[in-house]
């Protein structure tokens, strides 16, 4: 059975009650949202260069990566990946485009 999105996230709310002795998981949240930040930045670059390198399988490895990182720091400010789902769920309530004309401008 493949593991959905909802489900590691279920299992990274357990891995980071543990000590972060014992969990990677609680070790990233324990040293801050920066570090958590850090590292989904490094993620987010090397999942970039798996992609131009058009190395199937490391844009698949550097993809899982990313998504536990983006996972950790959502943890780490509180943000529940519902949230996250709810947003996605508006935006997709009409085309990319129509969605994109819509926000304000700065």
């Amino acid at each position: 059975m493949t593991l959905s999105i909802e489900a590691l996230d279920a299992r990274l709310a357990e891995r980071a009650k543990a000590s972060p002795d014992q969990s990677y998981t609680a070790k990233l949240i324990a040293k801050g949202t920066a570090k958590c930040a850090q590292k989904l930045g490094e993620e987010a670059v090397e999942t970039v260069i798996a992609a131009m390198s058009g190395d199937r399988g490391e844009l698949v490895k550097e993809s899982a990566d990313l998504v536990y990182h983006l996972l950790v720091l959502l943890r780490s400010e509180g943000v529940d990946l519902s949230e996250v789902s709810e947003e996605l769920d508006r935006r997709t309530a009409q085309s990319g485009l129509a969605e994109k004309a819509a926000r304000t401008r700065d």
